[in-house]
């Protein structure tokens, strides 16, 4: 048998053998579920933006750079308490692999109608013909859920987005709106109204989730897209026992910091929704409207 195909390859004969490298001429493109290539060079991109930490393996002549000009007084005027910016910029010609924990990845194609909001946990990678800023969710409590900051993205390109598990998508009309779990929750269309909810009684609100572990959510209206994983930030309460008085309730490093409730995570309402282009193309995320 032909290496590749189960057969010897450097004296190694393995079913492992049957995972060789995808040739793709697309910027990016699915090595596999839980690998992304991006194609650097005169056939692909020039540049593009990924999470720090994220490349497992690389071909050609491409340089790393966390540091790149232009960032830091955006970054430095939207946070106070120093916490990093969570992207690299990568560059020259070759083949990068990026990963994320063995994550579920997604392709989504803006195509310019409507931005996406993505939390900065959750964004693996994006060309650089995206505009991008950094928000957050409002709320005047220290709540946990959703990473501290989101990146919104505008604009006509691609981005790949790590799910924990086959997410869910729902879609949002002004005739419905949805409730989420901030702590499941990867991404909504930008143009959403969006603002935080209490689940449960106000009396039993500030316990420990409310004793039913669904205490925050958060609401969606308009029109767009909201996308959920199956898999929570935190553990249920029960398995909160021994973390204190913080862990118990919602703050600390995790929580959202210095925020509005009732706020809205940006977008004007009325805008159209769903632009992400060709909705058939986007590695199943999203489905026929």
């Amino acid at each position: 048998m032909p290496p590749g195909a189960g057969g010897p390859a450097g004296g190694i004969r393995s079913s492992l053998l049957d995972n060789p490298e995808r040739q793709s001429n697309e910027p990016f493109s699915l090595q596999n579920s839980k690998l992304l290539r991006a194609n650097l060079g005169p056939s692909g991109m020039r540049e593009f933006y990924a999470r720090k930490g994220a490349m497992v393996a690389y071909q050609g002549g491409v340089n790393f750079d966390a540091h790149w000009e232009g960032w830091g007084g955006q970054f430095r005027s939207f946070f106070s308490g120093g916490e990093g910016l969570n992207l690299m910029k990568v560059s020259g010609a070759g083949n990068v692999f990026l990963a994320n924990q063995a994550q579920d990845i997604h392709l989504l194609d803006l195509d310019g109608r409507d931005g996406l909001t993505v939390d900065g946990k959750n964004v693996l990678a994006f060309s650089t013909e995206l505009n991008w800023d950094l928000v957050r969710v409002d709320t005047q409590v220290g709540i946990a859920g959703v990473g501290s900051y989101q990146i919104e993205l505008r604009g006509a390109g691609r981005v790949a987005v790590c799910t924990s598990g086959a997410p869910l998508v729902m879609r949002v009309t002004y005739q419905n709106y949805y409730f989420a779990d901030a702590d499941a929750v990867v991404g909504w269309s930008a143009g959403l109204q969006v603002s935080m909810q209490a689940a449960v009684t106000s009396s039993s609100v500030w316990r420990p989730r409310g004793n039913t572990g669904e205490s925050w959510q958060m609401q969606f209206s308009g029109d767009g897209y909201v996308i959920v994983q199956p898999c929570e930030l935190l553990p249920p309460y029960n398995a909160l026992a021994g973390a204190g008085a913080a862990g118990h309730f919602g703050f600390g490093d995790q929580g959202f910091q210095g925020n509005q409730l009732g706020g809205h995570g940006g977008g004007q309402q009325g805008g159209p929704g769903g632009g992400f282009g060709n909705l058939g193309g986007l590695g199943g995320l999203f489905g026929n409207r």
